[in-house]
């Protein structure tokens, strides 16, 4: 038996994440493909992202920018509840990842209507639970499924929900965008210099 949260720092140490997945971090530094876009670690963003992670573990997924687009398909797909974060969150993905890497986002998100997040579900009683046994419960065991034409409207749907959402957004770039990515930038260079700094005084001749 391997436990959820076994799963979870398994998946943590292989993608060097801090052991509680950067929930302590101010921000977060979230990479679409070569373009590093710093991130505000807000409380609801905190409270969403404890479980997309459990989410890469059960789907398998990756933590790199194509599997971040599969989760977000999978995650509107599947339902996000009252996860206001994960939801707008998950419509941007899914409409930059429908450009990016379009079959496959497109298969997570046929998975994903028929699956189930965890989103609706207690957290802490997960960790302790079985990997497979939750994998199963979700509707995760299936390698393949069928897509069908009701999934080409709830696609349609979502896209044009995420236009909504994201364009107003983009048009406001300039004014929103671009210092929050400059003042983000700035946090995690001085963060790092830190960290490096700390790692410097802590070797042996250190000062």
């Amino acid at each position: 038996m391997v436990s959820m949260a076994e799963a979870r720092s398994r998946f943590f140490a292989a993608n060097h994440f801090a052991a509680d997945g950067g929930d302590s971090e101010a921000w977060v530094d979230v990479t679409l493909g070569p373009v590093p876009m710093p991130f505000p670690n807000s409380d609801a963003r905190r409270r969403a992202v404890r479980y997309h992670d459990l989410h890469h573990v059960l789907t398998g997924y990756q933590a790199n920018t194509i599997g971040e687009f599969e989760i977000s398909a999978w995650e509107l797909a599947a339902g996000c509840g009252r996860f206001a974060a994960a939801w707008v969150i998950n419509l941007g993905g899914l409409l930059v990842g429908l450009f990016a890497s379009p079959r496959r986002v497109w298969a997570a998100f046929v998975r994903g209507r028929r699956s189930r997040t965890l989103y609706s579900l207690p957290f802490e009683p997960l960790l302790g639970r079985d990997l497979e046994e939750v994998r199963a419960e979700q509707g995760l065991s299936a390698a393949t499924h069928q897509a069908g034409m009701g999934d080409v409207a709830v696609l349609v749907g979502a896209i044009a929900l995420a236009l909504a959402v994201w364009l107003p957004v983009i048009a406001l770039s300039p004014v929103i965008i671009v210092p929050w990515f400059i003042g983000g930038r700035r946090f995690l260079r001085e963060k790092r210099a830190l960290k490096a700094a700390q790692a410097s005084n802590q070797l042996p001749g250190g000062s």
